[in-house]
Parts: structure tokens; C-alpha cells; sequence
């Protein structure tokens, strides 16, 4: 059998087929047989996603039926352009035989869309026989059917002599052609089904690192902590990690790194670094030392010219003064009032080389914060697609410097997904703890009217949607507000219209509050109990619905004597825009 065999093509327009003697050596298969046969075989290969399974039960069935002494099955990679035969059935084998578009007979079937037949091998010279020259089999007649699809040939099914000496007609070649018709669906299902597997498994292997990475990131502190950090992933794997803990001599170290690449090796190395980094830590070494440490470990074991960027250090409980040192990390900025200094880290990327110094830094933040982040802040593109730099991470930070901490973080990290993120992102703050109030997220004044109550959801729902609430709990939520609006309109000021509700929505830290008050007579709260919601009646639903989706709530009447605040609270974790380490 040939590896690659040489045509005379002559057209035959009804079938596509192109033939040296169209017509020559009529097929002895019967009309009704051959319709059986496409059925059965187009039944077989409907069962079967097994790519290797669906060649070798296409070409065997069609040696078979057909009655020649060999046959083969080519498939097309359209990276290379080059035809791999991947089984083959006869005398010969010739799997793995590589042939490129246009090359031989098997090459012309997918360059020109065609099935091609050669009726008598012996007399072509462009048939190639070192195969038969060297195995003793000889080639007297073949036929070459490509495998098409919409987008185009996958492939080409080959059958090389008739068993019954003839060579092959037009008849054949029209019967491989409708052949190759269901093989040709059948093969690509079973490519898309194992791109889906291996789709289905990357993702596996996806959500195992993810959850990883979230694993390893710290949880949030709601003591008075004095570090704060947020990591905004790109893609679906973050290359950037954080972290803080504290020491046994009251220290707090924390750490901030952003890994070369991207994919799964950067994922896996991003969790090496962080539990690395945090080890070296540990031991309390100073930043420059702490560095050092990691560095020569990663030079040892990291491969593949793959480096970490790294920021360390210490603050006391009180935030009062940071050291730090840096590893080819962008410049942290510490602002003090309105002043604002940069420092630069002081050597190169861990795991590049060995035996590196790093440059240490001690700073009294005397009220300020300290503010480092990875590339991915200063590579945030701004509306004519330019990163804003150090520079526009500044101006980002003074628009906020007044807020809270917590407060202060979110808005930052808003503010930058307002622009066009390119990057992982990482920002961790530094500052000593204030006593923080209440932020207003939402104060609207809404007539007690049922139709001001569509304006009123979509408000809340905005709100939330900037906090970055799950949907299905901001669903529940801006139904009970709702819920709750609705029973003032209709019990409360008992459909008079003639009053309105102020809303207003706060939030301190996880703690999120919906404040209604309304100017109506007062009610009684003490009668005011909820009840199961499969027992209640048509009327009744808005005081259990707010039961069941808050935290608490209670009704109190208001100074004057007329008028109530109803009041709903709500604890809501990973607010703050943590998407990496909900805690």
C-alpha cells in the first residue's frame, strides 16, 4: 500500500469525483445493500465519542463492505497543514505516515476537495512504490474520498484494490464519497466531545487552583487591623497574591507578589512564592534578609526564566513606622497629609540571581498609609487607552484620602475597574485604625406612591451592584425594601398618598443597614410579628419576607409622635471588594 499515490484527474460533475476513466469497472453492489450499509455504519458511529474508536470502525467497515485489500484513514492538522494517516487496515501499515496538502493522491483529495481515483497505478508515474517495492504489496487501483465539513476537509478516506482483481469506477469512487459523508460528522463530534473533555478538565484544574490561591490569601481582620489588602484577578487565575500575620513579638509582616506569566505554571508557582515568602517571614528576619532568603530558594528551584516581583515587611500594631524592602515591585507610596513619597525597590525579581542584596527601608508613617501595588494598578488604561502610572494611582489615592480605610480600598479598586483593567491587580494599605462611621451608600426620598416604588428598586439595586453583592441575595434584598415600602404606602399611610418614605442605605464594615422612615401616624410595632411564610396570608408576605432575608429589624416610632423608622440590617462579608478571599 502507498504512503502517497499520484492522479490523472478527470472531472465528473455529479458527484464531485475526479477520475482517470470515469465509468470503468461498474460496482456489483446492489442499490438496497449499500443504503444498509450507510445506515448501519451511520449508526455506529453515532454511538461512539471515542475519536480512535470511530477511525478504526469506520475503516474496517468499509474494507469489509467494500471488498478491497486495504485501506486508510487520514486526518488534517490545520496548524500544519500536513495529512497524518492514523489507521490503517492491510498487508502494510503505514500509520503515521505524514503527507502535506496537495502531495499525492491523499494531498490532492484535501486540496482540491475532490475524490480522486487512480484506475491503473502502474502506468502513472506520480504514483509512489518504494512501499510496494519494499514490502512485496502491489497497488493497482485506489481511491481517495476527502472528509468534509462546513469549515472545510478534516481528513481523506483511502481504499487501495479491489479484491476481485477490477479496478475501481466512478461507481466506487461515488459510494467511499457518500462513505465518508457520516464518518466525517462522526469524527468531528468526537473531536468537539474530547475539546469539550479536555475543556471540562482544564476547568477542573482551573477551579482546583483558584481555590488554591483563595486558600492561601489571609482573611479579613475586623479588629482594628491595621493592614488591608484586595486582589483583583484578570482572568480567571490571579498571578498576584498578599498576605499579613502577625509575630510573636507583636509585629505584623506582610507581603505583596505578582508572578511572571500567566496559566496554570504561574498559578502553581504563585502558591510556592506566597507559602515561601510567608515561611521566610516567619522567623522574623529583616526585610532586606527576608528577601535574600526566598531568593536564593526560587534561583534554586524555579525553571523556565519564571520570576517573582515582591514586597515585604513589618508595621507595629499602631501602624506608627513600616520597614520594607522590595524585588523589581513597583514603587510604594506612602502619603503623609498631602505629601506624597515614592520608594523604589532596591533589587531585581526573585529568582533571577543569586547571591542579590536588597535595599531595605524604615518609615515613620506618623498618621499616614502606605500604599503598595503590583503593575497591574499603574497599567490600569485610562479612556485613550493609556496607563495612568504612578502617577494616576496618586491621583486615584488623594480623591479618596478622607474615607475609612475599608472605604478608602473599595472606592480605589472602583475606581480602577472603571478604567479598563489589563492585569492582575493587588493593592494592600498600611494605616493605623480610625474610628470609623457609617457610609451613606444611598439616601433617596421616594413619594409613598406604588408608582415611585420601580425607581426606588432600581436605586438599591444599584447600590448593591456597586458593592458587589451576590445577585441572587441583591434580589432578596431589594425585594424586602420593596416589600417593606409597599406596607408603608399601604398600612402606614393607609393609601393617602400624601407623604413620602426617605431611604437610605449604610454600610460599616460588613454590616450593611436600610433605613426607611416615613412622616405617619405611629404604629404599634409590638403588633407587628411575622409569620411562616407558607402560612401567611395575601396581605402578610412583606413583614416575613423582610424576617427571613435580614439579619434583624425593628420598627420605632420617632420623636414627634408621628412618623417610624423601620430598620433593616444585613451582614454582607466580602463587600469590600475582596473577590479573592471572601472571609
Amino acid at each position: 500500500m502507498k504512503a502517497q499515490h499520484a492522479h490523472a484527474p478527470v472531472a465528473h460533475a455529479a458527484s464531485g469525483v475526479r477520475a482517470v476513466r470515469p465509468g470503468a469497472g461498474q460496482s456489483a453492489m446492489g442499490e438496497s445493500g449499500t443504503l444498509a450499509f450507510l445506515a448501519e455504519l451511520s449508526q455506529a458511529l453515532a454511538v461512539s465519542l471515542d475519536l480512535r474508536q470511530t477511525l478504526s470502525e469506520t475503516v474496517t467497515r468499509v474494507v469489509d463492505f467494500m471488498q478491497v485489500e486495504a485501506a486508510s484513514l487520514f486526518l488534517l492538522d490545520p496548524a500544519t497543514l500536513v495529512l497524518d494517516c492514523r489507521i490503517c487496515v492491510g498487508p502494510v501499515d503505514i500509520t503515521g505516515i505524514r503527507l502535506a496538502v496537495g502531495q499525492g493522491i491523499v494531498g490532492a483529495a484535501v486540496a482540491e476537495n475532490a475524490t480522486q481515483i487512480v484506475v491503473d497505478a502502474a502506468s502513472d508515474e506520480r504514483v509512489w512504490r518504494a512501499a510496494d517495492d519494499g514490502t512485496g504489496f502491489v497497488t493497482r487501483s485506489l481511491v481517495c474520498a476527502p472528509l468534509r465539513t462546513a469549515a472545510g476537509p478534516i481528513g481523506v478516506l483511502e481504499i487501495v484494490n479491489r479484491r476481485d482483481g477490477e479496478a475501481f469506477s466512478v461507481a466506487d469512487a461515488e459510494l467511499l464519497d457518500l462513505v465518508a459523508a457520516p464518518a466525517a460528522l462522526a469524527i468531528n463530534s468526537a473531536r468537539m466531545a474530547a475539546t469539550l473533555l479536555e475543556q471540562q478538565r482544564l476547568k477542573r484544574e482551573f477551579d482546583l487552583a483558584r481555590r488554591l490561591q483563595k486558600s492561601l490569601l489571609p482573611k479579613r481582620r475586623r479588629d482594628n487591623f491595621p493592614v488591608i489588602g484586595v486582589n483583583r484577578p484578570a482572568h480567571e487565575i490571579s498571578g498576584d497574591f498578599y498576605d499579613h500575620f502577625e509575630l510573636a513579638d507583636g509585629r505584623i509582616g506582610f507581603v505583596v507578589g505578582d508572578i511572571s506569566g500567566k496559566g496554570l505554571d504561574a498559578a502553581l508557582l504563585m502558591v510556592r512564592a506566597a507559602s515561601l515568602l510567608r515561611w521566610a517571614g516567619k522567623d522574623g528576619l529583616a526585610p532586606a534578609a527576608w528577601l535574600a532568603r526566598a531568593n536564593e530558594e526560587l534561583c534554586e528551584t524555579t525553571q523556565d526564566g519564571r520570576f517573582v516581583c515582591a514586597l515585604v515587611g513589618y508595621c507595629d500594631r499602631a501602624a506608627t513606622r513600616v520597614q520594607f524592602a522590595g524585588a523589581g515591585f513597583p514603587p510604594v507610596i506612602v502619603q503623609q497629609g498631602g505629601a506624597f513619597t515614592d520608594y523604589a525597590s532596591g533589587g531585581p525579581p526573585l529568582g533571577i540571581l543569586p547571591g542579590v542584596a536588597f535595599e531595605e527601608h524604615h518609615v515613620e508613617l506618623a498618621g499616614g498609609t502606605l500604599y503598595a501595588f503590583s503593575d497591574g494598578a499603574t497599567d490600569v488604561r485610562d479612556e485613550d487607552g493609556r496607563p495612568i502610572g504612578n502617577a494616576g494611582v496618586r491621583t486615584l489615592i488623594a480623591r479618596h484620602a478622607q474615607d475609612s480605610l475599608e472605604v478608602r480600598l473599595r472606592r480605589l479598586l472602583a475606581d480602577l475597574k472603571r478604567l479598563r483593567i489589563v492585569d492582575d491587580t493587588t493593592l494592600l494599605l498600611v494605616e493605623a485604625p480610625r474610628a470609623e462611621r457609617p457610609e451613606v451608600l444611598l439616601a433617596r426620598t421616594a413619594p409613598a406612591r406604588a408608582e415611585s416604588l420601580r425607581e426606588l428598586r432600581a436605586a438599591v439595586r444599584a447600590c448593591l451592584d456597586t458593592l458587589g453583592v451576590e445577585p441572587q441575595l441583591r434580589d432578596r434584598l431589594v425585594l424586602a425594601v420593596d416589600e417593606a415600602a409597599a406596607n408603608i404606602i399601604r398600612h402606614a399611610y393607609a393609601g393617602a398618598c400624601e407623604g413620602d418614605i426617605d431611604v437610605r442605605v449604610l454600610l460599616a464594615g460588613a454590616l450593611l443597614t436600610f433605613e426607611l422612615v416615613d412622616s405617619a401616624p405611629c404604629v404599634e410595632a409590638a403588633k407587628l410579628r411575622p409569620q411562616p411564610l407558607g402560612e401567611t396570608r395575601c396581605g402578610g408576605f412583606g413583614i416575613a419576607l423582610i424576617d427571613e432575608v435580614m439579619d434583624d429589624w425593628h420598627i420605632e416610632p420617632l420623636p414627634a409622635q408621628r412618623g417610624n423608622r423601620l430598620v433593616m440590617r444585613k451582614r454582607i462579608e466580602g463587600i469590600v471588594g475582596e473577590e479573592a478571599n471572601e472571609a
